[in-house]
């Protein structure tokens, strides 16, 4: 009894109208479509849209969904499966180069040895002033500006000089640039003060420890970089000239 009454239920909501009884009486115009034969044999439901008339009034024509065959191919996807590849693919390939060229790399640094120096030498102390020259080398992929370098020269684990510089140095992507610094260094040592004042002593070279720290910035952050080097300084009273230029690294 039950299935009875259901299936009464449903065959009077697929003949219930969804088009108002009185649509056809009025004088609107009408959409027709071409009359469909039925074959020998087969069972038809009613169309609930146009009760069978195949025919709607114009003015419907744009609110009333057309029934689409369940086995038409606009209702299947079709290459979903290679789209879907491909967009996880452009999305791999697009993040790892991303990542590859904006991964932050560390500069490079490297002391290029003393360009001149000065010397002069009193009773009891030893001035020494000396110009380096520093190779600075961006292996980024994009460009860095350095901000700050700082100096510290030591001799014999006593700090005698010290100089803090504000720069504004920009160096491009996969480049290099070579700066100068000056230091004045003051020793107060007495046996370096003999070293290099007495005319006994043939070789007059004193041995100064050089520390560095150089700041950048990269991508709107602040870095900085640790450098040294030891280097050995004619402590005569004299003055040397400058050295010729170190060829910039590649």
């Amino acid at each position: 009894m039950g299935e009875t009454f259901s299936q009464l239920g449903a065959q009077e909501d697929e003949n219930t109208a969804i088009l108002p009884p009185d649509s056809s009486s009025h004088g609107g115009s009408r959409v027709f479509s071409a009359p469909c034969e039925r074959a020998a044999g087969a069972s038809y439901v009613t169309c609930p849209t146009c009760q069978g008339n195949k025919e709607i009034p114009r003015e419907l024509e744009r609110q009333l969904v057309a029934l689409i065959p369940y086995g038409d191919q606009r209702l299947k996807p079709r290459h979903t499966e290679l789209s879907v590849c491909l967009a996880v693919l452009v999305c791999l390939v697009t993040t790892s180069l991303t990542i590859f060229f904006l991964f932050p790399r560390s500069i490079d640094t490297q002391p290029a040895g003393l360009n001149s120096s000065s010397t002069v030498t009193l009773d009891e102390a030893v001035y020494i002033n000396i110009t380096s020259i520093l190779n600075i080398s961006n292996s980024n992929y994009y460009p860095i500006r350095v901000t700050q370098l700082t100096i510290e020269v030591l001799h014999l684990s006593v700090v005698v000089g010290q100089v803090s510089t504000s720069l504004l140095l920009d160096i491009g992507p996969l480049a290099s640039k070579q700066m100068f610094y000056a230091v004045a260094n003051k020793i107060w040592d007495e046996n370096t003060v003999k070293i290099c004042s007495w005319l006994k002593i043939k070789v007059h070279h004193v041995l100064l420890h050089i520390q560095g720290t150089l700041t950048y910035i990269c991508l709107s952050h602040s870095e900085q970089k640790v450098f040294q080097s030891y280097e050995y300084v004619d402590c005569r009273e004299n003055t040397s000239a400058p050295h010729l230029l170190v060829p910039h690294l590649p």
